[in-house]
């Protein structure tokens, strides 16, 4: 008797749940990118002309490409219940890219399309280097410190986001006050929302009436929103390029920031992709790095300046039943969301107090993240990889317009912002190190600094020869001290080892 055909449907019912649940994700990050920008003073044509096409390309791409796997890996195992993989804007990783890229671009150049040029560049070679990091993830996986790496992003999710965030929603706090409580009831509590609606939409849309009915928001916002709807094309640009000579010229520093938030980006992908061979579907890791990589790329030509990544909502959608029609759905509907200007009307009819205290949850869940994945012993770690993006958002927010205000404080707050992820993220790896008793890779670690600051990648301004003389040279006592205890270390267990 003939086999019959194989056939893996295009869509089922069980995408269309599945689908709701990507796409407000989704759309959730459009809008506040929209609305986070323009509070950043970026103007309309480069938030909704450019950034939310440039972002909805690469989401278009990778939805897409990870419908084709699904359908590849239906194929090979003849199954039908295979579940495309979720894929969007990273969520942590736009928060960083938010206020550890775009807005020190803007606060130090002051110049709204020349930021905008840096965080394409910094985006693009975000993608790269997640290419690379494909070929070696697992290699940086076992030899770079969680402890280390979370607590440095906490650095900038307490400061820029968390606390950031939580004096927008006091802005208006008939309204952002109630979605506060309506985020840490629903989300935080676990609370159900009446209709069932998500906590999430549900502060929106209570905050967003709110805001009308006692102020200060208008009516004339929303006819201004709805002015924007139209037509937003796909449109390349050689702003990657120009951006690159900055990126490694006067704003070297956000180097230090994209790069660990990229490692940390392709580990996350690695997790969720292993999350869902769990689950049953086994895909490749290092081709879903590399197609993140890629598609946040191709992404940044076209003006999107934020990373993307592979969701752990797929174990979600997996569970739900869906196959590979959620995933195409949703790559369709997105994109004619940004193009048509839907996402730019939201953003500009709903106040800023208002998203503000989902983005304070955000912040706080990263930084509970950070706590929750790490051992006890490694908690101090933590807290001191995020202490030097307190200095950093001390010098961001006041440096230009009160530097004797910060020089008063202490004169060490300006050189501990510079370079602060890198300082962070050195500073408690060799924590970490230390309380594995390690002495041989924090005497590493303290020589990279010293290197790091000698060239200007931490403590100084710029990139230059003998940038932070005083600090390189600290840092290399401080790894002649932690040689000294290896040394030390070895002796003892000669030692005993003879004794015994």
């Amino acid at each position: 008797m003939e086999q019959k055909a194989f056939h893996y449907p295009w869509y089922k019912k069980e995408d269309t749940d599945a689908f709701f649940a990507l796409f407000q994700n989704n759309l959730a990050n459009f809008v506040i990118i929209a609305i986070t920008m323009l509070g950043m003073g970026f103007p309309t044509d480069i938030v909704f002309g450019q950034v939310i096409p440039g972002a909805a390309v690469a989401v278009l791409f990778g939805n897409l490409y990870y419908a084709y796997t699904a359908n590849r890996l239906a194929k090979r195992e003849q199954r039908t219940d295979v579940t495309a993989l979720s894929y969007g804007v990273s969520t942590p990783v736009m928060f960083i890219f938010l206020f550890g890229v775009l807005l020190p671009a803007i606060t130090l150049t002051d110049d709204p399309q020349l930021a905008w040029t840096i965080g394409v560049a910094a985006a693009f070679l975000s993608g790269l280097i997640e290419v690379l990091v494909s070929l070696i993830g697992r290699w940086i996986k076992r030899n770079l410190p969680r402890a280390a790496m979370l607590g440095a992003i906490s650095g900038v999710a307490l400061t820029f986001i968390a606390g950031e965030m939580l004096f927008m929603t006091m802005e208006i706090p008939v309204a952002g006050l109630l979605a506060l409580a309506i985020i840490i009831v629903g989300v935080i509590g676990k609370i159900t929302m009446p209709f069932r609606i998500p906590a999430s939409l549900f502060a929106i849309i209570i905050g967003t009436i709110l805001a009308y009915t006692f102020g200060p928001a208008s009516i004339d916002q929303i006819t201004e929103g709805l002015a924007y709807v139209g037509f937003y094309p796909f449109t390349p640009s050689l702003a990657v390029f120009e951006g690159m000579t900055y990126l490694f010229g006067a704003m070297i520093g956000i180097f230090a920031v994209v790069l660990p938030i990229t490692i940390y980006n392709a580990i996350e992908t690695m997790n969720n992709v292993e999350a869902m061979e769990a689950a049953g579907d086994k895909y490749d890791v290092r081709e879903c790095q590399a197609v993140d990589g890629v598609g946040t790329m191709l992404g940044s030509v076209f003006g999107g300046p934020f990373p993307t990544t592979v969701y752990l909502a797929t174990v979600g959608a997996k569970y739900m039943g869906a196959g590979r029609g959620y995933s195409i759905l949703n790559a369709f509907v997105y994109t004619l969301t940004a193009i048509s200007g839907l996402i730019a009307a939201v953003s500009e009819i709903i106040p800023v107090a208002v998203i503000a205290p989902i983005l304070v949850y955000v912040g706080v869940a990263m930084i509970s993240t950070a706590f929750e994945t790490n051992a006890t012993k490694y908690y101090p770690a933590v807290v001191i990889a995020m202490l030097p993006y307190f200095s950093n958002y001390l010098m961001t927010q006041f440096q230009d317009d009160a530097p004797e205000v910060v020089a008063d404080i202490s004169s060490g707050i300006v050189p501990l912002g510079d370079g602060a992820m890198f300082t962070a993220l050195i500073m408690g790896a060799i924590v970490v190190f230390i309380i594995d008793g390690d002495f041989k890779r924090a005497t590493i670690f303290a020589c990279i600094a010293s290197v790091f600051s000698f060239f200007g990648l931490m403590h100084a301004p710029e990139l230059a020869f003998s940038a932070a003389p005083e600090f390189a040279l600290g840092y290399l006592i401080m790894g002649l001290f932690f040689l000294y205890q290896a040394v030390k270390d070895v002796r003892v267990r000669k030692i005993h080892e003879l004794n015994q």
